[in-house]
């Protein structure tokens, strides 16, 4: 089962279509961290991210975690933990996971450079919400009714193919 980026604003799986929003730069096969670009490729997804305090535990087929005040994801090159998750009591550079906006209250984690990741190649890539389809920093964002089906419908043997 492969979810396919059909162009920079369609994510198409099985028989169905959802509007989705990339990095701002596009799509490279040369992403760097920072870049605003999201990694041309095919990648697994490694599990599900979801913030408790505001929506229900989605129903889905992959690994579920509920997320916490106190994680971040680590994006600082120069850190062993690199493109990985933290605790954000750690004097590194993260991404707070935990967000006051609504975009990390569903995250899909893409295996993107997460194996021995190599540093600046770029981190924190996944599927998220948004609400009004602005450009984002690498990841892939959907609405959250669309990402809540796709959930429904993927498992842990899906795949996703960004060209």
């Amino acid at each position: 089962m492969l979810i396919q980026l059909k162009n920079k604003d369609t994510l198409h799986f099985d028989n169905f279509l959802f509007r989705c929003v990339i990095g701002k730069k596009g799509i490279s096969s040369k992403k760097k961290e920072g870049d605003l670009t999201t990694p041309k490729g095919i990648f697994s997804i490694k599990c599900l991210y979801y913030r408790p305090d505001r929506i229900t535990k989605p129903k889905t087929k992959i690994i579920v975690k509920k997320l916490k005040k106190n994680m971040g994801w680590c994006n600082d090159p120069k850190s062993k933990k690199y493109n990985s998750l933290v605790k954000i009591k750690e004097k590194i550079r993260f991404e707070k996971m935990y967000r006051k906006d609504n975009k990390y209250d569903i995250v899909i984690v893409i295996d993107y450079n997460l194996k021995k990741p190599i540093p600046y190649k770029g981190s924190a890539i996944f599927i998220h919400l948004t609400k009004n389809y602005k450009p984002t920093a690498g990841c892939i964002a959907l609405k959250k009714k669309d990402l809540l089906i796709l959930l429904k419908i993927i498992n842990k043997k899906t795949k996703i193919k960004i060209n």
